[in-house]
C-alpha cells in the first residue's frame, strides 16, 4: 500500500465516506518520523473499532499503528481473539491466521516478500493475544525465534483468554481467579520475555500501554532491529477490564498500578550488543540529517 494507491477517484469522490476522505487528506504514509503525536490529526490507520468500551487493547492498537515506520510496506499477521475484531477496521495490509500458527504464517510471508521485493523493506509484524502466543502457539512462536526470522512479534498480554470467557492462560498470574478458572491459577506466569531472550531475539521489551512515548519507542526499536538483525519481541500488558472486574474507565489505572515501582509490569528492555550498535548508528544518522537540514536553510 502507498498514498498513491488510496487517492480518491474524481468521479467517485462525492460519494466516498468522510472517513476515507480524511484518510487521504491526512495520511502519514512515507513519513518515517510519524508517531503517536500524529493520532490527533491523522487517522488513516484506524477510524473505529469493535472492542469493549475502555479496552486497553484499543489504546495499544492506536499507539502501535501510529508508530510503525512504514505502514505502506507493512503486513500484520493476526490470530483468533479480540485482535481479530479490530483488523477489519485497520488500513494496513493484514492476514488472519488460524489460532496459534501466526508466527509460522509470518515466516513464510516474510520470506516470500523478501524474494518478491529484494531491494525494499517489507515489515512483517505478528500481533496476537497471550493464548495464541504463549499457549496454543508457543511452538510456532519459539521456532520462528530459533530460526532467526526477521520479523517482530507483539503479544497483547491480557493474562487470560479474554475473547472466550476468561479461561486461564500461561500468562495469567499465579492464584488469580476468573470466571472459568474458579480454583485460581496453579502455577507462575510464564516468563516469555526471558524465553524470547534465550531463544535468540535481538530485542525484547515488556511494558504497559499507559505511556504512548514508551510504546512508540519499543515498537520502532523492534521493527528496525528485526529488519536488519533478527527476531524481536514486545509484550504489552493490555488487561481485559471486563474479565478482571474493572469499570470501563479503570483500564489506564490498572496499567499504571502494574508498572509502578515493584509492580509486575515495570518496563524491562533487553537489547543485544549488535542491536545497540544498530540503534546508535541510526540515531547518529538522524542527527546528521537534522544538522544538514538546518545548515541548508
Amino acid at each position: 500500500m502507498s498514498k498513491e494507491k488510496i487517492q480518491l477517484c474524481d468521479d467517485l469522490s462525492d460519494i466516498m465516506p468522510p472517513e476515507y476522505q480524511d484518510l487521504v487528506a491526512t495520511a502519514t504514509f512515507g513519513n518515517e518520523e510519524r508517531g503517536w503525536k500524529d493520532i490527533g490529526s491523522s487517522k488513516e490507520l484506524i477510524e473505529q473499532h469493535s472492542l469493549c468500551a475502555g479496552c486497553p487493547e484499543s489504546i495499544a492498537f492506536r499507539y502501535i499503528l501510529s508508530s510503525i515506520p512504514s505502514p505502506e510496506d507493512t503486513v500484520f499477521v493476526g490470530s483468533t481473539g479480540c485482535t481479530s475484531l479490530v483488523f477489519p477496521h485497520v488500513a494496513v495490509q493484514n492476514i488472519h491466521s488460524l489460532f496459534g500458527n501466526q508466527n509460522a504464517v509470518a515466516s513464510g510471508l516474510h520470506r516470500a516478500l523478501k524474494c518478491r521485493f529484494p531491494d525494499r523493506n517489507k515489515d512483517v509484524i505478528v500481533l496476537a493475544g497471550d493464548g495464541a502466543t504463549v499457549d496454543i502457539g508457543l511452538d510456532c512462536t519459539m521456532q520462528s525465534w530459533f530460526r532467526g526470522e526477521k520479523f517482530t512479534t507483539i503479544c497483547f498480554d491480557n493474562e487470560l483468554y479474554a475473547n472466550t470467557g476468561g479461561q486461564e492462560s500461561g500468562l495469567m498470574q499465579k492464584g488469580f481467579v476468573s470466571k472459568m478458572a474458579p480454583v485460581g491459577k496453579q502455577f507462575d506466569k510464564v516468563r516469555l520475555p526471558e524465553i524470547a531472550r534465550e531463544a535468540g531475539c535481538k530485542y525484547v521489551a515488556m511494558l504497559t500501554v499507559s505511556k504512548p512515548n514508551r510504546v512508540e519507542k519499543a515498537i520502532k526499536n523492534a521493527v528496525y532491529i528485526a529488519r536488519e538483525l533478527g527476531p524481536t519481541y514486545v509484550q504489552l500488558y493490555t488487561p481485559c477490564i471486563l474479565e478482571i472486574g474493572k469499570q470501563s474507565m479503570e483500564g489506564l489505572d490498572e496499567m499504571k498500578d502494574a508498572e509502578s515501582i515493584g509492580g509486575r509490569f515495570v518496563m524491562k528492555e533487553y537489547i543485544t550488543d549488535d542491536a545497540k550498535e544498530l540503534l546508535a548508528d541510526m540515531e547518529a544518522e538522524k542527527k546528521a540529517k537534522k544538522k544538514a537540514a538546518k545548515a541548508g536553510k
